[in-house]
């Protein structure tokens, strides 16, 4: 999950002239658990210190309080750059992020300190060293990357509300199924269980608005009957042999097994959490490998 820099004035706290970064972290679920979160800063090699010392050290603290002018930090991480080397830095900052999860009155950002490397007591602007700020380009400004270990209930409430709408429909479509006579035809017997291709698209249910990767995937389904004898390639469990067995002496009192999943396998889906956050995540259990009465 990332985490966007916001032009956020906290009251009591100075912004420093791009030193200070602060970060709106109140959409994440309170029983997320947290397993870590890093801050991604941009370096260009184009500085702006006509004189370069070679290498600058960034140290990234936890904004504690302001009074009368006076910090309170706390330190987090720190690392050292080359002046000449361009790319993404990544400085380590779990810490402060579970405060602020845990307390968002605790967030008052973080406050960055760039010196150079062997002149500590000489402290520069980040922007002067090649950092990205916010006047920078869009693509290339500070943000966080959370990484958790969902607890399962927020998915849970989401996919109650996604499928309110459709549950009338399909119960409605199922009662009308199970109870036409003309279901249990002998068209419904001429193929057995097997997997069969089903492909989602993810326009098609009107969700690409927030997803944003993949457009659709190879879900594929299980379909056919379950009928006497159940050969090899039909993945019987015993209890599916066992109950067709019982079904030819007694059909109307036990049905035949049912065709359904035997394997399943996981996709990534990359999405829109708010205007300002993105995930990727891996979901379990979304395409059927392998089908078999059960």
């Amino acid at each position: 999950m990332t985490f966007a820099a916001h032009n956020h004035h906290v009251p009591g706290v100075r912004h420093e002239r791009g030193k200070r970064l602060w970060f709106d972290v109140s959409e994440v679920p309170y029983e997320e658990y947290i397993i870590g979160a890093e801050l991604r800063l941009y370096h260009s090699a184009h500085t702006k210190i006509e004189k370069s010392y070679g290498s600058h050290t960034i140290t990234a603290y936890r904004v504690l309080n302001t009074k009368e002018g006076i910090r309170e930090l706390q330190y987090i991480d720190a690392i050292n750059i080359t002046d000449n080397k361009e790319g993404w830095l990544t400085l380590n900052i779990s810490k402060a992020f579970e405060y602020w999860v845990k307390d968002s009155n605790e967030n008052r950002g973080l406050y960055l300190s760039v010196h150079p490397a062997d002149r500590s007591a000489h402290e520069v602007r980040p922007e002067d060293v090649g950092i990205i700020g916010f006047r920078g380009d869009p693509d290339k400004q500070p943000f966080i990357v959370g990484y958790f270990k969902s607890s399962g209930v927020r998915e849970s409430k989401i996919r109650q509300k996604r499928d309110a709408k459709r549950k009338k429909k399909s119960e409605a479509t199922s009662w009308d199924y199970q109870n036409n006579p003309y279901t249990d035809a002998g068209a419904q017997y001429s193929r057995t269980c097997k997997i069969q291709t089903l492909y989602v698209s993810f326009r098609d249910l009107q969700w690409q608005d927030w997803i944003i990767a993949p457009d659709g995937y190879d879900a594929y389904y299980c379909s056919g009957e379950c009928n006497f004898p159940l050969n090899a390639h039909m993945n019987a469990t015993n209890h599916a042999i066992v109950q067709t067995l019982v079904h030819l002496v007694s059909p109307g009192k036990v049905p035949k097994p049912c065709c359904a999943p035997t394997k399943l396998s996981a996709i990534s889906v990359l999405y829109f959490l708010d205007e300002s956050n993105v995930i990727l995540k891996k979901y379990k259990n979304m395409v059927v490998k392998s089908c078999g009465c059960h």
